[in-house]
């Protein structure tokens, strides 16, 4: 049989195990809660659940994530595929604006991606039309690398009653450099792509979501348009005009 003290001894570490338990539950629990209180119905206080979005939202916040970028350029550069990927960091500026179905925030945010290459058919014979006259020449091609940074992207979090999704829409500029003249043209002597030039401006719009898998963690889908010239930087400007882009990211929320 179990003597008093023992008894005794054994009811105490039943307390101090309930207490440790309670205490656990009461800080697991804390995690939950946001601090939106309101009056209960039968008087006192309640705490309301927060979701990812709205934790983000109410407090704005620094994101910050990798991303890969995959496009494919239209109309006359269907045959331009393009893989690209970086970093981008933002902040939230603003509480949310009020204005209808465009009610949300600003956000502002910049991206660099050492990783920037566009594939192009490679080099060939290409016949011209000039002035009423046909002619053949070399043009370049093949596969061109490069990096980019955009400094500037404008977006907007759309308000929403969502628990898990953020939509936006964003528009964005941004420089590209790559080790050769880009888009190829006709090869001028010692086979050089003439004419056009190592920088590039993409100026861009798009539109996509944050998915919250967790608080403070998204997987990030984006479609953008993007425009690639170099401004009449060389000699003429025959540029992307315009390539469909497909993004997907992670990003982490602090």
């Amino acid at each position: 049989m179990m003597g008093f003290s023992e008894e005794r001894t054994l009811i105490r570490s039943l307390k101090y195990f309930l207490l440790i338990g309670a205490l656990i539950s009461t800080v697991s629990a804390q995690t939950h809660l946001t601090s939106k209180v309101g009056e209960a119905d039968g008087g006192g206080t309640y705490f309301q659940p927060i979701s990812p979005v709205e934790e983000v939202r109410d407090k704005p916040s620094w994101e910050m994530g990798p991303f890969i970028n995959w496009g494919k350029g239209v109309g006359d550069r269907s045959d331009f595929n393009f893989l690209w990927a970086g970093f981008e960091v933002g902040k939230t500026l603003t509480p949310v604006l009020h204005a209808g179905i465009l009610s949300g925030q600003f956000q502002l945010a910049g991206s660099v991606m050492p990783l920037w290459q566009a594939y192009t058919p490679a080099p060939h014979i290409q016949t011209f039309t000039f002035h009423g006259a046909t002619y053949t020449a070399p043009v370049g091609g093949g596969t061109y690398y490069g990096a980019s940074i955009m400094p500037v992207i404008f977006r907007w979090n759309f308000l929403t009653k969502s628990k898990r999704i953020q939509p936006w829409f964003q528009g964005a500029g941004g420089l590209i450099y790559t080790t050769h003249k880009f888009p190829p043209d006709v090869l001028v002597p010692h086979g050089i792509p003439g004419a056009t030039s190592v920088w590039n401006f993409s100026p861009q719009g798009g539109i996509g979501v944050h998915y919250f898998l967790r608080s403070r963690r998204s997987i990030d889908l984006g479609v953008n348009g993007v425009h690639i010239s170099s401004a009449s930087l060389g000699d003429h400007n025959p540029g992307v005009n315009a390539s469909f882009q497909i993004q997907v990211g992670y990003t982490f929320w602090r």
